[in-house]
């Protein structure tokens, strides 16, 4: 048996599928419907919590400075969030039929870093306010409560806030950043194949 091994060889024999580049196209273009779906409905979802918590607000008159602040901090956090959120579809909206593949890459290539720059920077804002947010609103009608039951809705409150933050923030991350980067390595194998 020979220990010298042609891995050179073996690589050259190897069979690799070169992606359609009509099948990233169409993916390209299921990946922008569902982030403008998602995108309506996060909208909706948002805008009507924070009707919700401006109703609230004003039938229940809050005494407390902190319940204001606490109720403020929470809307600021969503319109920081929306605001950046709808900022960033801007980058899906472009539908020019006649980019090529470089051209595509290259707007991947943008659309992943100004993702990155939603999972990390306006994500750890939006929970930061919307955190403090709540430990604010909460305290006026925790304070009402025996001491027990306040520290046992803070702790289930920020218990739900860490799994949040912990568990399903990354899980959506990781699914949203597999989802991008399977379409990029797909169009850089295209380019890459179309350079030789």
């Amino acid at each position: 048996m020979s220990d010298n091994i042609n891995f050179k060889d073996l690589w050259a024999k190897q069979t690799s599928v070169v992606p359609n580049p009509d099948n990233l196209i169409a993916e390209i273009k299921k990946i922008k419907q569902y982030n403008f779906r998602k995108l309506i409905l996060t909208n909706i979802l948002l805008i009507a919590t924070a009707i919700f918590i401006i109703f609230i607000w004003m039938r229940y008159q809050p005494q407390l400075l902190t319940t204001k602040i606490g109720i403020i901090l929470i809307i600021l956090a969503m319109a920081v969030f929306l605001f950046a959120y709808n900022n960033s579809y801007s980058l899906f909206k472009s539908d020019k039929n006649s980019q090529s593949n470089s051209d595509y890459l290259k707007d991947l290539l943008t659309i992943k870093a100004k993702q990155k720059f939603m999972e990390t920077t306006i994500l750890n804002l939006y929970f930061i306010l919307l955190s403090t947010g709540i430990g604010l609103y909460m305290y006026e009608y925790t304070s009402r409560m025996k001491p027990i039951w306040g520290l046992a809705t803070y702790g289930i409150t920020f218990i739900w806030i860490l799994f949040n933050w912990f568990y399903l923030r990354p899980k959506q991350i990781n699914k949203q950043r597999a989802k991008l980067d399977t379409i990029i390595s797909k169009f850089e194998i295209v380019n890459n194949q179309l350079d030789e």
